[in-house]
């Protein structure tokens, strides 16, 4: 049984998922909140502060994507991890998750004895977050970048550079460690976790829009081997 104290927000329009899935979480000792809609989750999300939401795509009113948008807008849930629940498997439409915030992208039906492992590494992944954020500095500073972890704000100088969540994270794993190369794999597992299968092109698309915002200049590749920050 896992322990009561983790809270799971489970978010999709059909009812007999909600009862399959919500059933099989309820019975592994979770605390279970549900909603139809996106509108929904997101005041329920405020009002229960979840540890995990397992969200559908494709709803009516607020698809998923706008969902997740608005949740990561609320700083108390900024930990909170997000896994998108869905039948939509294409590249794009992972990336378009990922930019929007999530934090993995799990394919139905999937079984249940899986559901339930990617849950516990995904909770896993939340207590390590919790930790890192309690032990390390709460602001950065490196050149001309300012990084508040708490507030997930990043100033170049005097201007303010609005960052998805994946982009916050892929830059202050690079901004940790200046001049280190990180490789591909280390990258993918530090930032989208070891469970998460994602398309080769995620990474690219998500440090071209990285190098559009703080400057090229502070990103470099080195090839064949990954990525490194410097000043």
């Amino acid at each position: 049984m896992e322990s009561s104290a983790h809270r799971i927000l489970l978010v999709d329009d059909e009812p007999d998922v909600l009862e399959f899935i919500g059933y099989n979480l309820k019975k592994s000792g979770y605390q279970v909140y549900t909603t139809q809609n996106g509108r929904d989750a997101i005041e329920k999300a405020k009002e229960v502060n979840p540890h995990l939401i397992l969200l559908d795509v494709m709803m009516p009113e607020m698809d998923g994507i706008e969902t997740c948008e608005e949740i990561r807008k609320n700083e108390q849930l900024h930990n909170t991890i997000i896994a998108f629940l869905t039948a939509r498997g294409e590249d794009y439409s992972q990336i378009a998750g990922f930019e929007a915030g999530g934090d993995d992208y799990i394919t139905k039906p999937i079984k249940p004895r899986v559901l339930s492992s990617r849950i516990k590494a995904l909770l896993k992944r939340y207590k390590e977050k919790v930790k890192d954020q309690g032990e390390d500095e709460t602001i950065i500073k490196k050149a001309d970048l300012t990084i508040d972890k708490e507030k997930y704000l990043v100033q170049k100088g005097d201007k303010d550079l609005v960052l998805p969540k994946k982009e916050f994270e892929l830059l202050l794993l690079l901004i940790s460690k200046p001049d280190k190369v990180f490789t591909r794999e280390e990258i993918f597992s530090r930032v989208w976790g070891e469970d998460v299968v994602v398309g080769d092109r995620t990474i690219d698309v998500h440090i071209r829009k990285l190098r559009e915002k703080i400057g090229g200049e502070h990103i470099k590749t080195v090839k064949g081997v990954g990525y490194k920050y410097v000043e």
